[in-house]
C-alpha cells in the first residue's frame, strides 16, 4: 500500500481489533478509560501494547487535544483518521438489561406508571447517558465509522443496524448477535465461516444461553470482570473488521500498488456492492428510504467465494512480503 491507514478503535481495552489492524501493517490505536489488558477472548494470557493505547477520554483523541499514549509517548498520526470503530458500553443499552429498568412489582402496569427498579433507581438516566455517548461516537467528525453493540434500544432510538453478524460467520465457534451501524463502510461478508455455533447451556424453564456467556459468571470475580468478559470482540470478527475494511478503504483511496491491484482486481469494490446490495449510510442522519432496504439475507455463494479468494490472496501476499 502507498500509505498506512489511520485507525481509531474506541472503547477497547482488550486491543483485539487494534491488534488485527496492526497485523496488517496499519497505524491503529485503541482507546479506553481502562489501561489496555491485551487479553484475547477466552484467554487470561495478556499481550498489552501500551504504545498503541490511549487510556483517557476518547473526545480528546478525536479533537487531538491529547494524543498521549499509555506509555507516555505521543501518537504519530499524519492526516485524518481513516476509520473509527466504536464499542460503546452496552450495559444500559442492551435489551438483556431491560428487566432492571422498572420495579418488578409494576410489571402489569403501563410503562409510564412503573416505578424505577428498587436496586437500580438511576437506570433510566444511565441509559440516557449511554445513548448520548453512543450518538457522540456515531456523529464523530470521521469519514468512515462503525459502531458495534448488541441488540438494544438504539435500533428504536436512532435507526436499525446495517447488519447483524455472528462469530461463527468468521470462524469462531460461538454465537453472539452483534449489530453494526455503519457510515461510509460496506457491510461485512462471511469469511472462513464455521458450522459450529458453540455449546449452549439449557435451563429448566426451557431457555438457553451460549456456554461462553454463562462462563462469564463462573470464571470472573467481579461485575467489572464480567462486563469485560462478555464485551470482548471475538478474534474472527476483529480479523474481518481489519481485513475487509482495510482492503475496501485502500481500494477507494487508490492506495494499492500495481501488484496489489492485480491480485484484488479492478472490479473488487463493484463485486462487494453486488454481493451486499450496495446500500450505505453517508451520515448519522436517518434516511427513511435506506431504512426500508436491508442487506440481502442470502449471499450469492459463487460471488462470495470469489471475493474471499481475492481478499485472502492479497492478505497472503502481504504476509509473504514481510
Amino acid at each position: 500500500m502507498k500509505r498506512k491507514l489511520n485507525i481509531l478503535v474506541a472503547c477497547e481495552e482488550s486491543q483485539a481489533t487494534c491488534r488485527a489492524f496492526r497485523r496488517l501493517g496499519q497505524n491503529a490505536f485503541s482507546c479506553d478509560l481502562f489501561d489496555c489488558s491485551g487479553t484475547s477472548f477466552g484467554s487470561d494470557i495478556a499481550n498489552p501494547h501500551p504504545e498503541w493505547h490511549f487510556n483517557h477520554d476518547v473526545s480528546t483523541v478525536l479533537d487531538r487535544t491529547n494524543l498521549t499514549l499509555q506509555n507516555g509517548n505521543q501518537a504519530k498520526i499524519e492526516g485524518d483518521w481513516d476509520i473509527m470503530i466504536g464499542h460503546p458500553p452496552c450495559t444500559f443499552l442492551a435489551v438483556s438489561g431491560a428487566k432492571w429498568m422498572y420495579d418488578p412489582r409494576d410489571k402489569d402496569k403501563p410503562i409510564e406508571e412503573r416505578r424505577p427498579h428498587p436496586n437500580f433507581p438511576n437506570r433510566r438516566q444511565d441509559q440516557e447517558d449511554g445513548a448520548n455517548f453512543f450518538m457522540f461516537l456515531a456523529k464523530a467528525n470521521i469519514n468512515r465509522i462503525a459502531i458495534e453493540n448488541p441488540v438494544g434500544v438504539m435500533s428504536s432510538r436512532w435507526r436499525k443496524p446495517d447488519q447483524m453478524v455472528q462469530p461463527y460467520m468468521f470462524g469462531d465457534p460461538y454465537s453472539k448477535g452483534t449489530c453494526l451501524w455503519l457510515k461510509n463502510l460496506r457491510p461485512l461478508h462471511p469469511s472462513k465461516e464455521t458450522e459450529d455455533h458453540g455449546e449452549r447451556i439449557y435451563f429448566g424453564s426451557g431457555k438457553s444461553q451460549p456456554k461462553w456467556y454463562s462462563d462469564g459468571l463462573t470464571k470472573t470475580k467481579s461485575k467489572e470482570e464480567r462486563q469485560k468478559w462478555r464485551s470482548k470482540t471475538f478474534p474472527g470478527i476483529a480479523r474481518a473488521f481489519a481485513e475487509q475494511w482495510t482492503l475496501q478503504v485502500a481500494a477507494e483511496l487508490d492506495l494499492f500498488s500495481d501488484e496489489e491491484l492485480r491480485i484484488i482486481g479492478q472490479d473488487y469494490l463493484q463485486l462487494i456492492d453486488k454481493l451486499t446490495g450496495g446500500i450505505r449510510y453517508r451520515s448519522a442522519k436517518v434516511n427513511p428510504l435506506l431504512e426500508k432496504k436491508r442487506m440481502p439475507s442470502h449471499l450469492d455463494s459463487t460471488l462470495l467465494s470469489e471475493v474471499e479468494r481475492r481478499e485472502q490472496a492479497l492478505i497472503t501476499y502481504w504476509a509473504d512480503c514481510k
